[in-house]
């Protein structure tokens, strides 16, 4: 009897114990946050709303705000050659699967899972973008009709998100 109860006991304790780290996790889940008109670039302060193609977003430990960024280039230059290095709690891109291209809003996704197309026709706020999608298909479809090539998270390279001369791609500026 009293091994049975030690068992229940050690049982109830294992369970309080999961089931506080499952409420520490969720508390601690990292979602995007949607852009408003006032949303500017963290490298550049362009609006983010005054500007086509996907958008992107990273989340660092110890900062209550996103840094968000008004092209997806931007996003993988920084994540992939930081000038300082801080511990990333999210990446965000939208699926361009469903957002409207010209006026992107909501449609975010992680950036980790996402497909990738680099070198297609279609142009984001600082010239040649990446597109970011959440189905391999949606990515497939969007290379046939415009160029490109389709890439995983981790094949996108830092010589594909070189940030040289995108203002003069930009014809707003």
């Amino acid at each position: 009897m009293k091994l049975v109860r030690s068992a229940l006991i050690l049982a109830a304790l294992a369970a309080a114990t999961l089931t506080a780290c499952g409420q520490s996790e969720t508390a601690d889940a990292v979602v995007p946050l949607e852009i408003g008109q006032g949303t500017s670039c963290a490298l550049d302060g362009m609006l983010l709303a005054d500007y086509p193609g996907p958008k992107a977003q990273i989340h660092y430990a110890g900062q209550a705000e996103p840094d968000f960024f008004c092209d997806t280039v931007e996003m993988f230059h920084l994540y992939l050659k930081p000038e300082q290095v801080r511990a990333v709690r999210g990446l965000f891109v939208q699926d361009m699967g469903k957002a409207d291209w010209e006026q992107p809003r909501d449609h975010w996704i992680d950036a980790k899972s996402a497909f990738y197309v680099h070198g297609s026709k279609r142009h984001g706020s600082m010239g040649p973008t990446i597109a970011s999608f959440a189905l391999e298909q949606d990515a497939a479809k969007f290379a046939a009709e415009y160029g490109g090539k389709v890439y995983r998270f981790a094949d996108v390279t830092p010589d594909m998100v070189v940030l040289d001369g995108g203002a003069l791609h930009d014809s707003h500026m």
